[in-house]
């Protein structure tokens, strides 16, 4: 009965260790994966940054993009400080591990030690057989027999005990160092995203400077950038008020000039909340809501009712949801733009150069929209969802 429990202990204590392994192994790809999409996305917004400043294009676009190279920038930095205080806590710990190890050895050898003593006294036959010779009875003598027989053997065996302490001790050191080695390289590669993000900073704040200096200038660009906006927002919202001019019922037939909402898909969407796959792959450089222009303090930008993402050229933009093409438009500053009906909700896709779809097509998720177009320099989605006539925030639906 006892050894099933010692079993089971030792059984639940194995289980648990490799609990603990899987974790820690977890852990490593997601900080990696992390550290890689950040360096993807920094990738993406030097190359837009390269390109807008050979066009001459958009200050403000320029300096959101800075911003968010810098905010990505930070979290490398923080992500290298995590990791050395990671390793740092591992070569603690090896250390006393090593501590110990080095104590046992000063034990092993010790006892070897009196066991070699013991070993040289006794060492001329003649001293033995005396030695057993002399017992007052036979007990004894059997029992000084067995002491001198086994006095070889515990050495034997003492002596392999210190040789794999002195291996493992070795093998140990060798961790350390390597860890150490890492913690190194670790500290090497958070000096070098230190100057970057030094250099980035300058970069901003020189930035900022010309956009001080030249104010009237920066604010016509503004006001135009307003009116595209505008322009946009009145058109998705025609758009939708006509398409939620709807009849209840199910399908996606037409009834007069009315169209019929799909509630099972209007429902099924709702569902995926904070699931939804992102359109494509890139750092979001303006987010969903109200904002202010980030060195005009005091002026208010246009309401954004969607998200703006920096991408690579090329990059194909995806279906976030099954559904129907509803319209595509054409709009200033937006060029081609793809709107896809969800039931009562709706996804809109703006910024295209190629659409592969057209009015009235089904798509499934993951389906491709067109490919974003490079406007002025500028490579960038923008991405709308909206419940009925509301917009809403992309990045509450999409996945984390």
């Amino acid at each position: 009965m006892l050894r099933k429990r010692i079993v089971a202990l030792w059984f639940a204590v194995m289980l648990m260790a490799m609990a603990a392994l899987q974790l820690s192994a977890q852990d490593t790809r997601t900080q990696e994966n992390r550290r890689a999409k950040l360096e993807q996305e920094i990738a993406v917004i030097n190359r837009q940054l390269k390109d807008n400043s050979a066009k001459s294009s958009s200050a403000l676009s320029s300096i959101k993009l800075l911003q968010k190279k810098i905010s990505n920038r930070n979290a490398l930095i923080g992500e290298s400080n995590r990791e050395i205080k990671e390793i740092e806590r591992s070569i603690a710990r090896k250390q006393q591990e090593l501590e110990v190890l080095g104590k046992r050895l000063d034990t092993l050898t010790s006892y070897y030690d009196r066991l070699v003593k013991n070993a040289y006294r006794n060492r001329d036959a003649k001293v033995w057989y005396m030695y057993i010779f002399g017992s007052e009875n036979i007990g004894q003598a059997m029992r000084r027999m067995g002491y001198l027989k086994n006095l070889s053997s515990q050495m034997n065996v003492q002596a392999k005990k210190i040789l794999r302490t002195k291996a493992e001790i070795e093998e140990e050191s060798t961790r350390l160092q390597a860890m150490k080695a890492d913690a190194e390289a670790l500290r090497t590669k958070r000096q070098v995203e230190l100057n970057s993000l030094k250099s980035e900073e300058d970069d901003s704040q020189k930035l900022v400077a010309k956009l001080k200096k030249d104010r009237k200038k920066y604010e016509k660009e503004l006001a135009a950038k307003k009116k595209q906006v505008e322009a946009l927002n009145r058109e998705i919202e025609r758009i939708i008020r006509e398409a939620t001019k709807a009849s209840s019922g199910s399908g996606s037939t037409k009834t007069g000039s009315k169209t019929t909402v799909d509630h099972a898909l209007d429902a099924e969407f709702a569902k995926n909340k904070g699931k939804l796959p992102w359109p494509a792959d890139g750092p979001v450089i303006d987010k969903y809501g109200q904002h202010y222009h980030p060195v005009y303090t005091s002026v208010k930008l246009p309401f954004n009712n969607g998200i703006t993402m920096a991408v690579a050229p090329g990059t194909r933009v995806k279906a976030v949801f099954e559904g129907v093409v509803k319209q595509i438009v054409v709009m200033p500053g937006y060029n081609k733009c793809v709107l896809v009906q969800h039931g009562n909700y709706f996804s809109f896709y703006c910024k295209l150069g190629i659409v592969s779809v057209k009015a009235g097509d089904k798509v499934r998720t993951g389906d491709i929209i067109g490919t974003v177009d490079t406007l002025d320099g500028e490579t960038q989605l923008h991405f709308q969802i909206w419940q009925g006539t509301k917009p809403q925030n992309p990045e509450l639906w999409l996945k984390k």
